[in-house]
């Protein structure tokens, strides 16, 4: 069953953690998304408290760009913006507790919201969680076991397939026009292996 949304063009990321673009723009700014960050930061270390980054929604084939929270009031209103960073941190941080206590550390995630046909633009409506919801594909998912800031982290999530794609191994060069290469069997496996892994941890049942 499913519904039909008029969906937010933008990704509602939270961050718990830095890393990824997130780290990049703070190595250069000291800030994510025009958030001011404190100084000393390296990759995987933890934020004083999560953080709502939003991202623009790309065509295809682009790359979602990082914009501060202000930009996003201004292109789909005060009211939903504010629904949207409430309603992304809250998810969040709920889910973060969930998968602390078994033993995984989530780093960040991205959701997507969106409304009913019927409410669009209607006061009090409110927006409706879309999409994949706290996958390996729009998670990152790390051991707690293994957390060291500093350092690349190990993972859960499709950062495995990312790192492949930029290796040498791959070929493929990303700045060019070429689409990405396929990817090898050992690669499709290993990157399973790691998603049902994290699957069994966080629900205590076992991948059929």
């Amino acid at each position: 069953m499913c519904r039909s949304l008029r969906m937010v063009p933008v990704e509602c990321v939270a961050r718990g953690h830095l890393t990824g673009s997130g780290l990049a723009e703070y190595r250069e700014t000291r800030t994510v998304c025009g958030i001011a960050l404190p100084e000393g930061l390296t990759d995987g270390s933890e934020l004083p408290s999560p953080i709502f980054t939003p991202a623009t929604k790309a065509e295809v084939g682009e790359h979602d760009e990082n914009v501060a929270y202000e930009e996003v009031a201004h292109r789909i209103g005060a009211e939903p913006a504010a629904q949207l960073r409430q309603a992304t941190l809250a998810i969040f941080n709920r889910a973060r507790e969930i998968a602390r206590a078994r033993g995984i550390i989530l780093a960040d995630t991205k959701f997507e919201f969106g409304y009913a046909e019927a409410t669009l633009g209607a006061e009090g409506a409110e927006p409706v969680l879309a999409d994949e919801v706290l996958t390996p594909d729009s998670s990152r998912f790390w051991p707690a076991d293994q957390w060291q800031p500093g350092r690349p982290q190990p993972s859960f999530d499709k950062q495995y397939v990312r790192d492949w794609l930029t290796s040498p191994a791959s070929g493929w060069d990303r700045a060019s026009e070429q689409p990405p290469p396929p990817l090898p069997a050992e690669v499709v496996e290993r990157t399973r292996a790691k998603y049902a892994e994290a699957y069994e941890l966080l629900t205590g049942t076992g991948w059929k």
